[in-house]
């Protein structure tokens, strides 16, 4: 029997009242159970980054229960969720978030110092997971002397390095050309199928949705498909 990782029942999320209001997510059900690699498709306004930040805890929803690595993170403290997040979740955004006076390897190093990793170990560690995503040469290269494809690579670096057991991705490739896409789409897939790590990716573009091991399809804020 597979085991669960993440279990979402009646989950919603409204914002405004009244005339005011949006259902930006209708009473949904989700689950992802340990090395999928579940895509979540839609067009833009059908409430798929909704659900990718409710499940991972990055919102809060306006009614519904997430379970997470067997824990209701609702009912997790403050501290008790960061500590969730930061040992077990990686994130991967459209937007890189990276910090630019950080060279590649100082960018997935201080994420592992956060861990409690020593410094030396968390550097070996950083070179040998950006190795893996191919950029072993450009450790010390800032994000200005990066190209986007490898800059997103650090972004996927980032989050593997911390060994998480789920990865979180929204629009991924959404800034990379085909090959770059298709090379992102790929480690997040190996993370998955190779380590066990469980993928949530949001995305609207139709050519990745052939890597998936799941496909759950979203429009107008309910679950199509799951």
């Amino acid at each position: 029997m597979s085991e669960r990782v993440i279990e979402a029942s009646g989950l919603t999320k409204v914002y405004g009242a009244g005339a005011q209001r949006v259902d930006a997510l209708r009473p949904t059900d989700f689950h992802v159970d340990r090395g999928e690699f579940v895509m979540v498709s839609g067009p833009s306004g059908s409430g798929k980054s909704t659900l990718l930040a409710l499940v991972s805890g990055l919102l809060t929803p306006s009614a519904g229960t997430v379970r997470a690595l067997g824990r209701d993170i609702r009912a997790l403290s403050g501290d008790a969720f960061d500590r969730l997040r930061l040992e077990h979740f990686g994130f991967v955004f459209q937007g890189f978030h990276l910090l630019p006076a950080l060279t590649a390897l100082e960018q997935v190093a201080i994420v592992l110092e956060r861990q409690g990793i020593q410094r030396d170990a968390a550097h070996r560690r950083a070179a040998a997971t950006l190795a893996r995503v191919g950029l072993g040469s450009r450790l010390h290269n800032r994000p200005s002397e990066l190209s986007g494809g490898e800059k997103q690579r650090v972004v996927i670096a980032r989050a593997l390095a911390k060994q998480p057991q789920i990865i979180f991705a929204d629009e991924p490739t959404s800034a990379l050309d085909s090959a770059n896409g298709r090379d992102v789409t790929r480690l997040l897939r190996a993370a998955a199928l190779e380590e066990g790590a469980s993928v949530v990716c949001v995305t609207h573009d139709p050519r990745l949705i052939e890597h998936a091991t799941r496909l759950v399809r979203m429009e107008d804020g309910a679950v199509l498909s799951n």
